[in-house]
C-alpha cells in the first residue's frame, strides 16, 4: 500500500506523536498491530483523545474494523476501500475518518549527506530524479565513499563493471528476482571477474591439501582428484561447491594431526592458577600505626597467611571459615577492611593499607575465588564474566591477543597478580570480522588455555555477515546452560543488508537468564538518529529469550542483558577541533570530550538505552588509529568525494541493565594497546554477577507450610497517552503458574496532561513456592495494555522483597525502547520463615559511609567484653601550649570525645595476647600503670543509663573497665602570667575551663577564639552506648588538686552507700591534655574491643574526628 496514511510498522507512541502534531478531530493513520500478528491497527483522533480499533483479516481474506458494541462489521476487499467507507458518518466509529496523517519517510544512512535535520528534503530531491532509482543513488553514494586503494587491489575493469552494474543492471536482477527468477545474470558477470585467478589458486591449494592428505591418511581418499574438477568447470557456484570441499579437507587433516597430538592428563588442564599465591605488600593500620607485613592468599589450601616478610616464613594464618567479609573504603582507595572470626567467640576488624588500589581489588578477588572454592554450597551463587568486543577493521588477527582477555591496557585495568584468574564465562564480540567462523573459535580458545591451562567449552556463535558473537565458558558450566537462544537483525540498506545489524545470543545459567548482544551501528557523525533508530529496530525484531515474555522486548526478558559492539556514537565536536581533541587525549582530559559524546546525551535526553548503565570511561578513545600503531589517531580519509573527517571517538562500547536488587559490579573496563591490526582498539570489560540456583525444595511436601502470597494493596499507572481507553494489568513471573491479569483500571486525569490510572484492589499473587530462598531470587514483571487493543502501553519489572510492612515501589514504564510512564504502589510479601542462604557475593562490602560504619562495627562486632587488658603506649612529643588549647577548644566546640587513657591491667594477666601476631612486631616501649580496684554500684548494675559525651573529659565505653585518672596538675614551666584559680568545690564552675582555654591562646593573635565551652555535667564519667543487663559501670574518682605542683595526691575510691555521691568535677591539667594527645600504640588483640582511630602527629589546626 502507497497510501499516505499507512504507516507500515511504526509504534504507537510514534503514532500518537503525529496525530497529536495534526490536531484535527477526524486526523487517522493506518499502522500495524502490536498485539496481533498480521492485524492493523486504525488510530483516530477525537476531542484530543486517540481511540485505536484492530483491523482483521478473516479466512475469506476479508478485512473487518472492529467497530463499537452492537455494530455489525462490515468485510472489504482492499484497504482503499475500507478507508472510503469509514470516511462517512454514523458507520460506528468514535467520529469519521477525515484528515489523513502522512508518513515521516525513514531514510538510508547513504541519503543523508549533512545530518538528519535535512532528511526529508534529501529524500524528496532523490525521488525527483526520473533518471536515477532510490536503490541506485543509495549504491553510488557507497562505492563513492569506498577507499581508493581496496579498489586498487581489485582486477583490472572491475571497478567499471560495478559502476555500470549499480547504474544499469541492479534493477535487472531485481525485476528478475520479482517475477520469481532465482538467476540474477547480471550479478554472475560481475563476479566472474573476480573469480578469472581463483582457479589457478585453487588447483595449487588442492594439490597441495591432496597431498598433504595422503601422507596423513592411512586410506587415500577415493574418486577422482579435485585438480580436474576445477579446471573442467570454473564457474561461480562450481567454485563455491569447491571451496566448501577445501574447508572440509581443511578440516580433515586437521582432526588427523590431532589424533598425532599426545593426550594430556586431566591435571594439566585444571585449574593451575590455585597454585599461584601471590603475596601483596600492606601497611597493617593499628590505631594510627603502620606496620609493614605481607599476606599471601593461598587458594588451593583455603588460607589467608601473615608474614613478616616476603620470602619469608609463616607467621600465622587465617582459614577461609573464619574469614567473615571484606570491607572496601571508598574514601581510601587502598584500605580494606577485614572482619575475622577469633578463637574466644568474638570477631576482629583489622585494616589493611594496600600500596594502590588495583592492588587491593586483586586481592579481594583472589579472596573471592578462595571462597568460592571452599564454599558448602554445589552450585555457585556467582559467577565472572568477560566481554570483549573489537572492530577489526576486515584484517585478520594478530597471534597474541593474550592481552585483550589479560584486561591490560589502559583505563579500569586488572593487576597482575589476579590478571590470568579465569573468568567463567567469556563472551567475544566482533564487526568487520573477516575470519572463518572456526578459525576464530580455534583461535580464542587456544588463547585462553594458554592463560588459564583450561579448555572451554564453546557454547554459541551467531554470525551475521562479519558482525559476529561468540561465547565460551568453563566445563563444569557446561550442565549449568540451557535453553541456549540465537538471532540477528539487519539494519543495513532498507533493512535488508546485514552490513549493519545486531547478533545476539541468550542463556539460562541455573535460575537465571542472561542476553547478550552485539551490534555494529550505522557509522558518520552525522548519523546519530539513524544509530538511534538501529537500536530500536534490534528491540523490537531480536527474538530472543522466553517466547511466553511476547509483550516485552529484550530489556525486560532477562535477568542480565550485557549490549556491547561497535555503537559508532561520536564526539559532537567541529572538525576544525580535531588537534585540540588530540591534545586533550595525550592529558587525559577525558572528560571534557566525553562530556560531548553522542551515546552518553542520548541516553541522558531517554532517547536510547534506557535504564542501562556503562561504567565510567577512563582510557582514551578506541577509534580511529593508524593501524600498525596506537601513537596517532589517523582522522582524515581520502575519498573520492574529498576529505572525510572521522574525529577519536569511544565507538566500542559495553553497556549493561539487570532486575532490580541483583548483584552485578563492573570490576575492569578499558582497551589494549599492543593490538594495532585495525583502527579500533579491543575494549574489555569484566563482571561479576549474582545467579541463582535450581531451587530444590527442602521442606517435606506433608509438612509444607501454608502457600505464600503477593498482595499488591494499590496500584497507580501515569501513563504518556492519550488514548481514550481502559487499562489493566498483566503479571509474568517464573514464580507464577500462569500469567495473572488484574481487572480495568479507573481512569483519572492528570494535571500534566498524562493519563492517571489506578487500581484500587489489584489481584492476589500466589506463588508456585514459598520458600524464601526460592521466592526473594524472584521478580514480577507488569505490562499496562489497553482494553480496546490489547496493545501494551508500558512494561517495568518489581523485585521481591521480605518485609512486615508493606513494600513501597516506583518503577519506570517503557516501551520499545520509549519511556512511557512510571508504575507506582505497594505490596506485602508473606513467605515461609526459614532462613534465607547467605550470599557470596555479600563477602565483599562498600564501606559508604565510613563514620556510620565504625560506630556499627564497636556494637556489632565485639559481642563479649574483656575483663582486663594492657594496652601499651608511646610518649608523644611535647606541643605547644597553643596548640594543645586549640585542639581542646575545638573537640569541646565539636563534641568529639578525646582519645582515652590507659587503661588498668591486673597483675596476674599482664602479657598481651598471643593470637594476634602482628601486636608483637611494634618495638614501642611500654608504660605500665597500677591496678586500682573500682567498686561497682549495684543500682547501677541494675540499670541501663544513657549517656552523652561529655566534650572536655575522657568518654568511657561501658563495655570498658573504669580508667583511673591521676592527680591533675598544671606544670609551672607552662604558667604565663597569673594561672587561674583552681576551686576544690564539688562541681566547678565552666568559666576556669574556658579561662584555660582562652589563656593558652591569648598571646596568638592569628588563632581564633574559639566559643565557650559547653556546660559541663556534675558527674565525671559519660557513657554513649546503653549498658547490658549485668555489666558493671565505672566509678568516677575523687580527685584533689593540689596547688603544690611537686606534690600528687592519691586516689581516693568510695565504697559503699558513698560511691553513689557524685564526685567533684576537676579542671583539666596541662599534663592531662599532653596524655590526651599522645600518639598511643593501641595493639590490636583479641580482647581488645574497636576504637576509634587517631592519627599522630596532628598539624596545627588540623581537627581529630572520632566515629
Amino acid at each position: 500500500m502507497n497510501d499516505r496514511w499507512y504507516h507500515e510498522d511504526i509504534s504507537r507512541p510514534m503514532a500518537e506523536t503525529l496525530l497529536a502534531k495534526a490536531a484535527q478531530d477526524g486526523s487517522f493513520l493506518v499502522r500495524h498491530s502490536e498485539s496481533f500478528e498480521g492485524a492493523l491497527a486504525l488510530c483516530l483522533l477525537f476531542e484530543n483523545r486517540i481511540y485505536t480499533y484492530r483491523i482483521f483479516i478473516n479466512e475469506d481474506n476479508m478485512l473487518s474494523v472492529q467497530a463499537s458494541a452492537g455494530i455489525k462489521p462490515k468485510n472489504f476487499v482492499k484497504m482503499p476501500d475500507l478507508i472510503e467507507y469509514y470516511k462517512q458518518e454514523n458507520t460506528g466509529l468514535v467520529t469519521n475518518l477525515r484528515y489523513p496523517v502522512a508518513r515521516v519517510e525513514e531514510v538510508e544512512e547513504e541519503e543523508v549527506a549533512i545530518g538528519a535535520a535535512n532528511v526529508v528534503d534529501s529524500t524528496a530531491r532523490i525521488r525527483s530524479d526520473a533518471g536515477r532509482s532510490l536503490v541506485t543513488e543509495i549504491l553510488t553514494r557507497r562505492l563513492e565513499e569506498v577507499d581508493t586503494a581496496v579498489l586498487a587491489q581489485a582486477p583490472r575493469g572491475f571497478h567499471k563493471a560495478l559502476c555500470d552494474y549499480i547504474e544499469q543492471d541492479v534493477l535487472k536482477d531485481a525485476e528478475h528476482i520479482n517475477s520469481s527468477s532465482v538467476d540474477m545474470w547480471q550479478l554472475r558477470f560481475l563476479l566472474s571477474l573476480l573469480t578469472k585467478g581463483l582457479s589457478s589458486e585453487l588447483i595449487q591449494t588442492m594439490s597441495a591439501l591432496e597431498t598433504s592428505q595422503s601422507l596423513l591418511s592411512n586410506q587415500p581418499p577415493p574418486g577422482e582428484s579435485l585438480q580436474g574438477q576445477i579446471a573442467s568447470e570454473v564457474g561461480v557456484r562450481r567454485l563455491l561447491s569447491i571451496a566448501e570441499e577445501l574447508s572440509r579437507v581443511l578440516s580433515s587433516i586437521e582432526n588427523q594431526v590431532k589424533d598425532y597430538e599426545p593426550t594430556s592428563p586431566d591435571a594439566d588442564v585444571q585449574d593451575r592458577h590455585l597454585e599461584i599465591a601471590p603475596v601483596f605488600e600492606v601497611k597493617l593500620d593499628s590505631f594510627g600505626i603502620f606496620l609493614k607485613i605481607h599476606l599471601k592468599v593461598d587458594i588451593e589450601s583455603g588460607k589467608l597467611i601473615v608474614k613478616k616478610s616476603k620470602d619469608g616464613p609463616e607467621d600465622k594464618f587465617y582459614s577461609h571459615n573464619r574469614i567473615l567479609q571484606l570491607i572496601k573504603s571508598q574514601k581510601l582507595q587502598n584500605k580494606l577492611v577485614i572482619i575475622i572470626d577469633s578463637e574466644v567467640k568474638k570477631t576482629q576488624r583489622k585494616e589493611y593499607v594496600f600500596t594502590d588500589s588495583k592492588k587491593r581489588e586483586a586481592f579481594c578477588q583472589l579472596m573471592q575465588l578462595m571462597k568460592n572454592k571452599h564454599s558448602d554450597f554445589p552450585e555457585p551463587d556467582m559467577i565472572n564474566i568477560f566481554i570483549g568486543t573489537w572492530n577489526m577493521g576486515n584484517a585478520s588477527a594478530p597471534a597474541d591477543i593474550q592481552s585483550w582477555f589479560l584486561c591490560r591496557g589502559q583505563g579500569k585495568t586488572r593487576d597482575d597478580t589476579a590478571a590470568d584468574i579465569p573468568h567463567d564465562i567469556y563472551i567475544i564480540g566482533t564487526q568487520e570480522d573477516t575470519q572463518g567462523e572456526r578459525e576464530w573459535v580455534e583461535l580464542i580458545k587456544s588463547t585462553l588455555k594458554d592463560i588459564t591451562y583450561i579448555k572451554f567449552k564453546h557454547i554459541a556463535t551467531q554470525t551475521l555477515w562479519n558482525i559476529r558473537i561468540v561465547i565460551l565458558a568453563k566445563p563444569e558450566h557446561a550442565n549449568r546452560i540451557s535453553h541456549i537462544s540465537t538471532s540477528s537483525v539487519k539494519t543495513g540498506i532498507a533493512n535488508a543488508l546485514g552490513n549493519k545489524g545486531a547478533v545476539g545470543v541468550s542463556f539460562m545459567f541455573n535460575g537465571t537468564s542472561f542476553g547478550f548482544v552485539n551490534s555494529h551501528l550505522t557509522s558518520g557523525s552525522e548519523k546519530k538518529l539513524r544509530r538511534n533508530q538501529n537500536y530500536i529496530n534490534i528491540l523490537r525484531f531480536l527474538n530472543l529469550g522466553d517466547k511466553k515474555l511476547g509483550p516485552f522486548d529484550i530489556t525486560n526478558r532477562f535477568t542480565h542483558l550485557f549490549w556491547l559492539g561497535d555503537l559508532n556514537y561520536r564526539v559532537e565536536l567541529p572538525t576544525q577541533e580535531a588537534e585540540n581533541i588530540v591534545e586533550k587525549i595525550k592529558q587525559q582530559q577525558y572528560q571534557e570530550l566525553l562530556a560531548k559524546d553522542q551515546l552518553i546525551m542520548e541516553k541522558n535526553d531517554n532517547k536510547i538505552f534506557l535504564q542501562f548503565q556503562e561504567e565510567e570511561i577512563t582510557f582514551p578513545p578506541s577509534y580511529r588509529y593508524d593501524r600498525d600503531s596506537r601513537d596517532m589517531y589517523n582522522y582524515i580519509k581520502q575519498k573520492a568525494t574529498g576529505l572525510k573527517y572521522n574525529l577519536p571517538s569511544w565507538c566500542d562500547r559495553v553497556l549493561w541493565k539487570s532486575y532490580p536488587n541483583v548483584h552485578v559490579m563492573c570490576q575492569s573496563y578499558g582497551c589494549t594497546t599492543d593490538v594495532v591490526t585495525s583502527d579500533h582498539s579491543p575494549v574489555f570489560a569484566t563482571f561479576e554477577v549474582g545467579v541463582s540456583t535450581q531451587f530444590v525444595s527442602k521442606t517435606d511436601p506433608n509438612n509444607a507450610a501454608s502457600p505464600g502470597t503477593i498482595n499488591f494493596i494499590k496500584c497507580e499507572a501515569k501513563l504518556k497517552t492519550k488514548s481514550k481507553t481502559k487499562f489493566f494489568i498483566e503479571f509474568h513471573s517464573s514464580c507464577l503458574e500462569n500469567v495473572v491479569k488484574s481487572a480495568e483500571g479507573e481512569n483519572q486525569e492528570s494535571r500534566d496532561e498524562n493519563l492517571t490510572v489506578v487500581w484500587s484492589s489489584p489481584p492476589e499473587l500466589i506463588p508456585i513456592i514459598s520458600d524464601p530462598e526460592y521466592l526473594l531470587d524472584q521478580h514480577i514483571l507488569i505490562c499496562v495494555k489497553s482494553t480496546d487493543s490489547y496493545e501494551s502501553y508500558g512494561e517495568g519489572c518489581i523485585a521481591l522483597q521480605a518485609n512486615s510492612k508493606e513494600i513501597m515501589f516506583n518503577v519506570p514504564l517503557e516501551h520499545r525502547g520509549e519511556e512511557t510512564g512510571n508504575f507506582s504502589g505497594s505490596y506485602k510479601l508473606t513467605i515461609s520463615d526459614r532462613k534465607q542462604r547467605e550470599r557470596t557475593y555479600d563477602f565483599i562490602q562498600l564501606e559508604k559511609d565510613e563514620m556510620i560504619s565504625n560506630k556499627q562495627s564497636k556494637t556489632s562486632t565485639h559481642q563479649e567484653i574483656p575483663k582486663t587488658w594492657e594496652r601499651p603506649a608511646r610518649v608523644a612529643p611535647k606541643l605547644s601550649s597553643h596548640l594543645l588549647a586549640e585542639e581542646a577548644a575545638a573537640k569541646a566546640r565539636d563534641r568529639v570525645p578525646l582519645p582515652g587513657l590507659p587503661e588498668t591491667t591486673p597483675k596476674d594477666d599482664s602479657k598481651p595476647s598471643s593470637s594476634n601476631s602482628e601486636s608483637s612486631w611494634s618495638k614501642t616501649p611500654t608504660m605500665t600503670y597500677t591496678n586500682v580496684e573500682i567498686p561497682q554500684s549495684p543500682l547501677q548494675d541494675q540499670e541501663s543509663v544513657g549517656m552523652v559525651s561529655n566534650p572536655l573529659y575522657e568518654t568511657v565505653d561501658q563495655t570498658q573497665n573504669s580508667i583511673l585518672k591521676k592527680e591533675q596538675v598544671i606544670p609551672r614551666g607552662l604558667r604565663k602570667g597569673t594561672p587561674p584559680r583552681v576551686e576544690k568545690t564539688p562541681t566547678p564552675s565552666t568559666s576556669s575551663a574556658n579561662q584555660l582555654a582562652q589563656a593558652l591562646v591569648s598571646k596568638e593573635s592569628n588563632w581564633q577564639v574559639l566559643p565557650p565551652v559547653p556546660q559541663s555535667r556534675s558527674r565525671s564519667y559519660t557513657c554513649s552506648e546503653v549498658r547490658r543487663l549485668g555489666q558493671g559501670v565505672p566509678q568516677a574518682k575523687k580527685v584533689e588538686t593540689k596547688a603544690d605542683l611537686s606534690h600528687s595526691g592519691a586516689t581516693s575510691q568510695s565504697t559503699g552507700p558513698s560511691s553513689l555521691a557524685r564526685p567533684p568535677l576537676p579542671v583539666k591539667s596541662q599534663k592531662v591534655l599532653e596524655l590526651q594527645h599522645a600518639v598511643k600504640d593501641y595493639r590490636e588483640t583479641s580482647e581488645l574491643p574497636a576504637h576509634a582511630k587517631h592519627r599522630g602527629n596532628v598539624d596545627v589546626g588540623q581537627q581529630t574526628s572520632v566515629s
